[in-house]
């Protein structure tokens, strides 16, 4: 083999030579893509930590509202049950206060007939004892002693009434016997 002419060794020098800024410009190029990708993947590592951490104080918050929400159902189905007993309670009282009332109305319907009564009673009262021919009978009673209106028993109620007003009257005539309305 024959050695190489001076041209073809000038010109496998600058071939090398060319071949060898090629070679370190990729080496370069290499080295900052490398930094590029490390740059990115340590971002990427920072911001995923952002995002757990961000992700986490959700979670937790999340948790905490689900916790409050839960305790404040639980005291919101206790006081429903404690009202709902209330209810039923004044529901209670109301049908008995119904009934009290009806009978009150009923009471009051008849008051106008139990005066008439009481009126009668008083005006036979006035009246006095039934005399047979004009002389007093020993029997103070207005019908024939079987009955237990006797007048003497009358006179002992004659401050009967049936109105709360007429209990401050206490100086009326001691004859007049019931109530008007």
């Amino acid at each position: 083999m024959s050695s190489p002419s001076p041209v073809q060794i000038r010109e496998a020098n600058a071939h090398l030579a060319a071949l060898h800024g090629r070679v370190t410009n990729l080496e370069q190029k290499l080295e900052d893509a490398e930094k590029t990708v490390r740059e990115q993947a340590e971002s990427l590592i920072r911001k995923d930590e952002q995002l757990r951490a961000a992700t986490q104080e959700i979670t937790e918050t999340k948790d905490r509202e689900i916790s409050f929400l839960h305790e404040k159902l639980c005291h919101s189905e206790e006081s429903i049950h404690k009202l709902n007993q209330i209810i039923k309670e004044k529901d209670s009282l109301i049908g008995q206060l119904q009934h009290r009332c009806q009978l009150l109305d009923n009471i009051c319907k008849s008051r106008p007939l139990l005066d008439s009564m009481l009126a009668q009673i008083a005006e036979a009262e006035r009246m006095g004892p039934v005399s047979d021919l004009g002389k007093p009978t020993t029997n103070n009673s207005l019908t024939d002693g079987e009955s237990n209106c006797s007048l003497s028993r009358l006179s002992n109620h004659k401050d009967f009434s049936l109105s709360e007003d007429d209990s401050d009257d206490q100086e009326l005539d001691g004859v007049v016997f019931g109530t008007t309305v």
